[in-house]
């Protein structure tokens, strides 16, 4: 029989497996040739960063450029008009943007043919481009990865005083360890990346204070009078979240979006008119939330959850 323990390993394996293909193609402004360029195609994990394809995007691409010595700096993403943010795990960027339906949990009601979803989403075709970068949106990279480090670095600092009220377990990591986490990161690989961030989950001394959850709303400015959304419109919404409630009881989903969000989640039990989707699945509202973060967290420490209507 399995042990708590070895079911979350599990868990976390499967969340590290994930992985999402990709079909990327050079903007047509971009393209010296009449035709289109070759496809760049790539099964890409979902827990890791579009920035780490940059180099291999113009190396592959590069006879295909109108100016083939333009700096891989200038390159971005986007996903039919929409600019792909590089501090977002991809699959954040899929979860917010495909339009796919997300996966139900197993022997969940109201269960979608999964396969013929996945079949008209995937594989996820974007576009990239070398050229008007558009920097009201996006933040420019850097050749060395300085840039996407200290964005995920501030982000893991921002999670750690979350959970702990103060972020000196992160600061007080040694320069090996710091480099051991991000080389993780670099190269996707939990041998190198889970050693320290169980420092991190687990630091002694200390307390679960609160949960580092954001939740995105696509499509938020569209609810607003008179306004016209503009293209990847979101809301993005960050409360803090106690691991339990005052009755001692273990802090879920349910309990979590009702707090933050009772219009959508007027019912801590049953999803009335939005679902919490995570790494492509609707989460049930009756799971614990400290439980899901020790296993589900993206790379940075936070559940990027992303909140789909329903109907």
């Amino acid at each position: 029989m399995s042990t708590a323990r070895d079911l979350a390993h599990t868990l976390q394996k499967r969340v590290w497996d994930g992985s999402i293909p990709l079909e990327i193609r050079l903007a047509s402004a971009d393209c010296r040739s009449f035709d289109d360029s070759d496809p760049y195609l790539i099964q890409f994990p979902r827990l890791s960063y579009l920035a780490f394809l940059i180099p291999r995007l113009h190396a592959f691409l590069s006879r295909f450029l109108i100016d083939p010595d333009v700096s891989p700096t200038e390159c971005w993403l986007e996903y039919q008009g929409v600019p792909l943010k590089w501090h977002y795990p991809l699959g954040l960027l899929y979860d917010l943007y495909s339009g796919s339906e997300p996966a139900y949990p197993s022997g969940g009601t109201g269960r979608r043919d999964e396969a013929a979803d996945e079949q008209d989403s995937l594989p996820w075709k974007l576009t990239v481009h070398f050229t008007e970068m558009p920097m009201d949106q996006l933040f420019k990279l850097d050749v060395d990865g300085k840039v996407l480090h200290d964005a995920f670095i501030n982000s893991v600092k921002e999670a750690d005083f979350l959970r702990n009220g103060t972020a000196k377990t992160v600061m007080s990591l040694s320069k090996e360890d710091s480099t051991q986490l991000w080389e993780g990161v670099k190269q996707f690989r939990p041998s190198i990346y889970n050693p320290i961030n169980q420092k991190l989950l687990n630091p002694q001394g200390s307390n679960l204070r609160h949960l580092p959850i954001k939740l995105y709303l696509p499509h938020a400015s569209s609810s607003i009078k008179d306004s016209t959304p503009t293209p990847g419109s979101l809301r993005v919404v960050q409360t803090p979240i106690t691991p339990a409630l005052s009755s001692r009881q273990p802090q879920t989903v349910g309990t979590a979006l009702n707090q933050i969000l009772p219009t959508l989640f007027p019912s801590r039990r049953s999803p009335l008119l939005a679902q919490a989707v995570l790494h492509g699945a609707i989460l049930p509202l009756s799971t614990p939330i400290e439980d899901l973060t020790r296993v589900g967290a993206y790379l940075d420490g936070w559940l990027h959850i992303v909140i789909v209507m329903m109907g």
